[in-house]
Order: C-alpha cells, then sequence, then structure tokens
C-alpha cells in the first residue's frame, strides 16, 4: 500500500477498565428454520473486547464475516447466539427503543458513504438529523454541523451544498462527521476506507486518528487489507470463514505472524517498493497457501485446512483452540 500523506501510527497503551465492547462467542446464521440450521455460520463463536480509547482491526478475506460482525454489534443482523454488550450492558437483543437510547453513543462509518446521505438534502440537513431527533433546536444543531464540518476539514459553508458537489473523499469526511456529531463513545468503521484513492485514504485515516486521540474515542474498524489496519489499531483480530485464525497486539500480529493465513495475508498486502513487493511474493508462493477459490468450504475441523501447507488428519477432526503464543491468542494446531 503506498500512502503519499504520512500516517501516525498510534502510540501508548490503554488503562484496563470495563471494556467499551465485548463480543462473546458471537454465531451469527443467515435464513430462516432447517436451511439456517444446517448451514455453516458466518460468525462462529467470535469473541473480543475493546477497551475505551482503544482501536481494534478486524481484518479477513471477503467472506470472513467481518461486516456480519458490525452489523450484529449495530443491531442491523440478528445474532444467533453468544452476547454483545456495550459499557457493560447486554444490547444482544435490544429493541429499537433500547437502540434509540444508545444511538448518539454507537455509531457507524461505512464503505458508501452515500449510504448514509440523502442526495436530496443538504449537508447540513443530514448532519443535524441525528440531532434533531433528540430534541435539539435547528439553529444549534445547524451550528454544530458547521463545527463537525471544520473540524473534519472541510468549510462551514458546505452545510448549504447536496452530497453531488462533493469528491469521494469529501463525502467520506462528511460521513464522519455525521458519525461524530452526537459525540459517540464508539464508532464501527466498515470498509470506511476501501473505496478511497491512496492519498484520500491516508487523509482519512489520520482525521480518525486525530479524533480518537482528542476524544477518547474507541473504534471497531473493519478492512479487508492488513496494512491498512496496521496504521490505525492497536490491537487486531484476524477472522477466516467466521472464525478467529489470531488476534493480538497489532505490531506482534503484522510483524510476527504465526497461524499460516496470517502469514499469507500479511505477504499479500501490497507495499510501494518493487523489490520489497517481488521479495513478499516469493514469501507468499514459498508459504505453499493454496488459493480461496482453490478450495470449498467443508464442515468440522480447522476451517483453513484446505488451503493450509501445516494440515494434517488432526485439522480435519478437531477444530482447533486459541492458545496464547507470546502476545498472541493462535487456533492452530502446529503454530
Amino acid at each position: 500500500m503506498s500512502i503519499e500523506t504520512p500516517l501516525r501510527q498510534s502510540t501508548g497503551t490503554t488503562l484496563r477498565q470495563e471494556p467499551m465492547l465485548e463480543v462473546k462467542d458471537l454465531v451469527v446464521r443467515y435464513g430462516r428454520g432447517r436451511k439456517a440450521a444446517s448451514a455453516p455460520p458466518a460468525v462462529d463463536h467470535v469473541s473480543f473486547t475493546i477497551q475505551p480509547g482503544e482501536t481494534v482491526g478486524l481484518v479477513g478475506e471477503s467472506g470472513s464475516g467481518k461486516s456480519t460482525i458490525g452489523k450484529a454489534i449495530l443491531g442491523l443482523q440478528k445474532a444467533t447466539g453468544g452476547s454483545v454488550a456495550f459499557q457493560g450492558e447486554d444490547i444482544t437483543a435490544a429493541n429499537p427503543s433500547q437502540r434509540r437510547a444508545i444511538g448518539s453513543e454507537l455509531r457507524a462509518v461505512f464503505q458508501d458513504p452515500n449510504s448514509s446521505l440523502n442526495p436530496r438534502k443538504t449537508i447540513g440537513a443530514s448532519l443535524a438529523e441525528p440531532l434533531r431527533v433528540r430534541g435539539v433546536q435547528a439553529a444549534d444543531a445547524r451550528a454544530k454541523a458547521e463545527d463537525m464540518l471544520e473540524r473534519v476539514g472541510l468549510p462551514r459553508e458546505a452545510v448549504d451544498r447536496y452530497p453531488s458537489q462533493f469528491s469521494g473523499g469529501q463525502r467520506q469526511r462528511i460521513s464522519v462527521a455525521r458519525a461524530l456529531i452526537c459525540e459517540p463513545r464508539l464508532v464501527v468503521c466498515d470498509e470506511a476506507v476501501s473505496a478511497l484513492d491512496l492519498s484520500t485514504q491516508a487523509q482519512v485515516l489520520n482525521l480518525l486518528a486525530d479524533l480518537r486521540d482528542e476524544r477518547g474515542l474507541s473504534y471497531l474498524f473493519i478492512a479487508h487489507d492488513i496494512s491498512v489496519v496496521q496504521f490505525l489499531a492497536q490491537r487486531v483480530v484476524v477472522l477466516y470463514r467466521g472464525q478467529v485464525m489470531e488476534s493480538g497486539p497489532v505490531s506482534e500480529v503484522t510483524e510476527n505472524p504465526k497461524h499460516p493465513f496470517t502469514q499469507a495475508l500479511v505477504a499479500a498486502s501490497p507495499v510501494p517498493r518493487p523489490a520489497e513487493q517481488a521479495e513478499r511474493r516469493a514469501v507468499r508462493e514459498s508459504l505453499g497457501v493454496r488459493t480461496a477459490a482453490a478450495v470449498a468450504a467443508t464442515p468440522g475441523g480447522c476451517p483453513f485446512r484446505q488451503r493450509c501447507p501445516l494440515a494434517t488428519e488432526l485439522c480435519a477432526t478437531e477444530r482447533p483452540a486459541l492458545r496464547r503464543l507470546g502476545d498472541s491468542d493462535v487456533a492452530c494446531h502446529y503454530a
């Protein structure tokens, strides 16, 4: 990944206290009845926590269950099993009124900024809407919308323009402003920069980091590119077919990956230097990991076994439990 604007890595540690978010043994199945019961779960007993002021990255290939976890946290997808707790309160099966009550504290930024911006409304109206719902007067809501636009690097007068008058990167900044205007405690960023060009990615990532440090925000940052997660997150959770393969401090997981899938994911991450890219390609080929298109999902055992060069009969019959290796938790019999 080539970044034209310098990115600032997060520093410091987070004091241990009650988690801002606790996901425990989360299971999500799509469909209904027997069909859902017999299908592999989209999310299969996933657990992690996010501390106040911390960013946790959720990374994996397409279809790994990343966005499904985000939707379950936001109440957009029903959980089949397990629990989701926000600031110590179980919100797994929260009803609409309970969701509205925490709506200002738990917000989201999605991949497509148009999903949160009505093309027929001015930017000011879109930003002010969540405030107006909570009883804020129109003049105060407009003033706060202007302040937020200025904070994300856009002119105050942009409140009277429409989404079509902005570039993709500017619309994503507006989406960030809309998510943060209610001063939330946790923001779920679902592929929030994947549709942007590289320099704009860097600008938005730096903006998210600045706002986190200023406001003590927590982020769940969902992405398929582990190098993007590396710049923003303190900890990372690596998913494959709905299961956690590895989790731990981002420096440990990205610089010393222990699971074969994490190793392949890191080796596949693009870098701007041709020599280093060639070296990574050689490393990836030497790992002997098969491509996802070459295998089909099968139940039981380790979900990665059909692509894994280390796989044995044990991997086909027994699902590896997460075990501590150094500073990371790894789900592999042979790591």
